[in-house]
């Protein structure tokens, strides 16, 4: 009887194609910790657009803070100043008092806790600079069960992982290549049903069920069926082109990088330039914004965020469709 040399199962696991799955999995694990560390581990108000009320030479000295935390558009009145919150072209507003000593700041939670509570210290310091008091009023706090405004993030959060998760099964139990157009499609329709199912369910969970963004219900279903849609296809057409790494990419782009910059924990005015940069345009950052637009600002400033989920969505499906012309990759397959 013929003994196997010891070691050899091992040697052959040990294959340059598994040592470079193995690479790929230790530098997404890595970028995952520098992505996540570097945009959180300092945050710092930057640049946050703020609408004031007061003399020129007054919003000058707000606008030219040590730091530049603040960038200030000056305004008529209060309403004004209000309004351009609810539009969502100012995160806040200082509002000086000519005739006593105590200003109001105007600040918006529901846009995120942590971007208010960094207003409200720089307001705080100036008033202190300046021997006056001041008042803090919240136009768009938060639910009393969203605390911080964070459901919206984990909602999307929640999305996501259901539309890439849904891909990668696909490609473990089809192949990662659909042989032709018309099983792409086949692909994009299950992905566009299960889309519409995991929007309703994420809908259900925090309106009827936690009662955490309640009064949106139809609105939320749609926003969340269109980024789990877009999440999904752009997943399978990674893999159409990438094969298994496709799901690694799909990872590092709508994890590593956007999860970081999509303004959940800390938004984008706290956050280095790379990721406030990026973070309107990965559909983590433009789902939760547009969430939040939905239920804390009247639906104001819904076209770009919507835009981007859309287009992520049609970029998918037609790299998908492209990606099923070329030539088929080896291995067995199942028609899905």
């Amino acid at each position: 009887m013929h003994n196997a040399t010891p070691g050899a199962g091992a040697r052959g696991a040990l294959t340059p194609g598994t040592l470079a799955l193995v690479l790929g999995v230790l530098l997404v694990q890595l970028s995952f910790l520098l992505s996540y560390i570097g945009s959180f581990h300092a945050p710092d108000p930057q640049g946050i657009p703020i609408a004031a009320v007061a003399p020129q030479k007054a919003a000058d000295r707000l606008d030219r803070l040590p730091g530049d935390p603040l960038s200030v558009t000056v305004v008529e009145d209060e309403h004004t100043a209000r309004e351009r919150i609810r539009e969502r072209k100012a995160e806040g507003a200082y509002l000086m008092n000519p005739r006593g000593s105590r200003d109001t700041l105007l600040v918006a939670s529901g846009a995120g806790g942590p971007q208010a509570q960094a207003l409200r210290k720089v307001g705080e310091r100036v008033a202190a600079d300046q021997g006056r008091q001041l008042k803090v009023v919240d136009v768009a706090p938060s639910g009393e069960q969203d605390h911080e405004s964070l459901t919206a993030f984990y909602l999307i959060v929640g999305w996501l992982v259901g539309g890439y998760l849904l891909a990668s099964l696909m490609g473990v139990l089809a192949g990662t290549r659909p042989a032709r157009p018309g099983l792409a499609g086949l692909r994009l329709a299950g992905a566009a049903g299960y889309a519409v199912l995991s929007g309703l369910g994420g809908a259900i969970i925090v309106d009827p069920v936690l009662h955490a963004l309640p009064g949106h219900f139809v609105a939320l279903w749609w926003v969340g069926a269109l980024l789990v849609f877009g999440t999904a296809a752009c997943t399978l057409a990674l893999e159409a082109f990438l094969g298994v790494v496709g799901i690694g990419v799909a990872v590092l782009i709508f994890v590593v990088l956007g999860n970081p910059s999509a303004g959940g924990a800390f938004q984008q005015h706290l956050i280095p330039s790379f990721w406030r940069a990026i973070g309107d345009w990965i559909p983590t950052g433009a789902g939760t914004t547009a969430v939040r637009n939905i239920v804390y600002f009247s639906g104001n400033a819904l076209g770009t965020p919507l835009l981007v989920l859309g287009g992520w969505a049609l970029a998918g499906v037609v790299l998908l469709l492209v990606g099923s012309l070329r030539r088929r990759e080896r291995g067995l397959t199942l028609p899905l």
